[in-house]
């Protein structure tokens, strides 16, 4: 059987509120029960002694059981509900006045009579000499001849009278009384438990609502932003609802940061397609050319072919590599394997893999750095990867007559880098996506935006951010910095 939480609290409740009602029940009628006894009992505690003062019922032999038995007869007449017996020292009943075949026990036990003498507290129960195992509230008092014990006046003071009476239903409808009460006290609380478990459990409700309609792609429409719950807080549903809501609003983000992912991954495998398409297209273009009209080429002409061919190839070669490169930063095949080296040195470095280039493109190339350059720490071949694509870049999009800048400051723990071009620059627009999708500048794709994606991926890995800053004079200028070396 499946039950809500609200109902399995509300059995749980009611079960433990029948046990307390019960217990409670027992608790208060043995309460009144000993309650009535200790009254009885204290009431007639000194009957039995007033027997043995005024009455005769020793002599110098001792016990009298023939002269007390009419006494007794007598003294039940006048009070029905006490049954009077003469006891010996060592327990055993020698006078009594119960019918024949009444007396169920020929001894009765001295130790509850003793702790009566000694007044300790009351109710003192002993034994019932009419019964076989039953105790019931007494009074006794000793007899002596002389010096001498001979034995003890015992009075069960709630006899077989009393029983009887009993029985025939005054203390039932005590006990009825009693229990209606405690029933419709239960009653009670059932209700009012059950009206608080609802309003208690209704902000859990809300909750299993809300988690049922929890949709990856958002929050449901009616969950309100998370609320601010104290960590201390001790309302455990209101901290459960807030992290609820905090752990949607995170999923949604996550859930919206990959489909944002899934899209650039799907814009960037189209570009880089298309740009695939146009030097794969030329190559195959004039390799067929070369081999259908190889008879009637001429050198020169065969070789401006072979020029171009070998040209298309480099390209589609140089994308293939950048596209392998960035699928193995991304997916985190390439760690950084940290060391200490000298910037100047690095970018003189990539200077001379350059150089050629830039003056077959009239584009000067210059570095500006303080003397006393600190190292850095980072990985260098990553580094020089980082400051290649990003020259080359430079150099793609700055026209004859330009410059190339790289300059390199100390600031605090950090060599900043800056490379600066006087080509057309990055449209504002373009800027929010710079390093995560393709761009156009000047009617030119730049690749598919690879070189720059790769280097955001390297300085990633590195813990550090690539920037695009506005210089004058200028067109686009990119800035990252690298820890000093301990």
């Amino acid at each position: 059987m499946k039950l809500t939480v609200t109902q399995r609290l509300s059995l749980v409740f009611a079960a433990l509120l029948l046990l307390c009602s019960g217990t409670s029940a027992w608790i208060q009628l043995r309460a009144s029960r000993m309650h009535e006894l200790e009254v009885v009992q204290g009431l007639s505690r000194d009957l039995a002694a007033s027997i043995a003062r005024d009455t005769q019922l020793t002599d110098a032999h001792g016990l009298m059981p023939d002269a007390v038995r009419q006494l007794f007869d007598q003294l039940m007449v006048v009070n029905p509900s006490v049954e009077a017996y003469l006891v010996e020292p060592g327990g055993r009943i020698v006078g009594h006045a119960a019918p024949e075949g009444r007396l169920r026990r020929e001894h009765i036990d001295l130790a509850p009579v003793r702790r009566l003498l000694a007044d300790e507290p009351l109710p003192i129960l002993g034994d019932d000499p009419r019964s076989v195992d039953g105790r019931k509230v007494f009074s006794a008092a000793p007899l002596r001849v002389g010096e001498r014990d001979v034995g003890y006046v015992y009075v069960v003071l709630l006899g077989e009278a009393h029983d009887r009476l009993n029985a025939r239903g005054s203390t039932h409808a005590v006990l009825t009384t009693a229990l209606w009460s405690i029933a419709m006290v239960a009653l009670l609380c059932l209700v009012a438990g059950l009206v608080a478990f609802t309003f208690i459990t209704r902000p859990l409700r809300r909750l299993t609502e809300s988690v049922r309609g929890f949709d990856v792609n958002g929050p449901p429409a009616d969950l309100a932003p998370p609320a601010a719950v104290a960590l201390s807080s001790r309302d455990e549903i209101a901290v459960l609802d807030s992290a609820y809501r905090q752990m949607v609003a995170r999923i949604g983000e996550q859930w919206r940061a990959l489909t944002r992912q899934d899209q650039e991954r799907r814009e960037l495998i189209a570009n880089v397609s298309h740009d695939l398409r146009t030097p794969l297209a030329s190559l195959h273009g004039y390799l067929e050319t070369l081999l259908l009209k190889d008879a009637t080429l001429d050198p020169s002409e065969r070789r401006r072919y072979l020029q171009i061919a070998i040209d298309q190839s480099r390209k589609v070669g140089g994308l293939t590599q950048s596209l392998f490169e960035l699928a193995r930063l991304e997916y985190g095949f390439v760690q950084p394997d940290f060391e200490a080296f000298s910037m100047v040195d690095l970018v003189q470095d990539v200077f001379q893999k350059f150089e050629l280039r830039a003056d077959s493109r009239r584009v000067s190339l210059r570095a500006h750095f303080p003397p006393q350059l600190p190292a850095v720490r980072a990985d260098l071949g990553l580094i020089e990867r980082a400051i290649s694509n990003l020259l080359d870049n430079a150099l793609r999009y700055t026209p004859e007559g330009g410059q190339i800048e790289i300059i390199l400051t100390s600031e605090g723990s950090e060599v900043r880098v800056m490379v600066a071009d006087t080509g057309p620059g990055i449209a504002p627009d373009l800027r929010g996506t710079l390093f995560q999708r393709p761009f156009v500048v000047g009617g030119a794709r730049r690749e598919g935006g690879l070189g720059l994606r790769i280097v955001h991926r390297i300085l990633e890995l590195h813990a550090r951010r690539i920037e695009l800053v506005d210089l004058a004079g200028r067109g686009a200028s990119f800035r990252f910095g690298l820890p000093v070396a301990d």
